[in-house]
């Protein structure tokens, strides 16, 4: 295990695997993570309703494929037009939530990409989905007492 929430959330493993053969092989993938990187520093984005810093992204809608739904939550979430690198797969162990009633496993296609510092104003322009990302901000910026979600933070670390 890498990391666990307070929630119980665990996040148990980055699989290291092709983005074709992922997407094959652990079939549904839930969710698409963005690790975005800005000099040396990652950008997160606040939740809305979660009340907590998170990365970005989101789940694949009907008919995309993980690399559509992560280049299409950078648009809603980012507000740019990206072709984001492939980490892997994190497969998680998730607690009983809005999606779900039960304990659960589930695997996250993890995609990253490095931006100069000059894009954050552009960033904070260009962003359409400002309901569910409330702000942005660095992670070295975030004080000790912001909640962050702890297998995002994580994730950050692969890339």
């Amino acid at each position: 295990m890498l990391a666990i929430e307070q929630s119980g959330n665990k996040l148990l493993e980055l699989i290291e695997i092709n983005e074709d053969d992922a997407a094959l092989q652990f079939s549904p993938i839930t969710v698409c993570l963005l690790v975005v990187k800005i000099g040396k520093d990652y950008l997160m984005g606040f939740n809305h309703w979660r009340k907590v810093w998170e990365i970005f992204g989101g789940c694949p809608e009907e008919g995309e494929t993980i690399r559509e739904a992560m280049v299409r939550e950078a648009k809603e979430e980012l507000g740019i037009e990206c072709t984001p690198e492939w980490l892997g797969l994190a497969h998680f162990e998730m607690q009983p939530d809005y999606f779900s009633s039960v304990v659960r496993e589930e695997y996250g296609a993890i995609f990253g990409i490095s931006l100069g510092e000059e894009y954050l104003e552009r960033i904070e322009e260009l962003r359409i989905d400002r309901e569910e990302i409330e702000r942005i901000a660095l992670l070295g910026k975030l004080s000790s007492n912001e909640e962050i979600r702890e297998l995002d933070r994580k994730l950050t670390e692969f890339y």
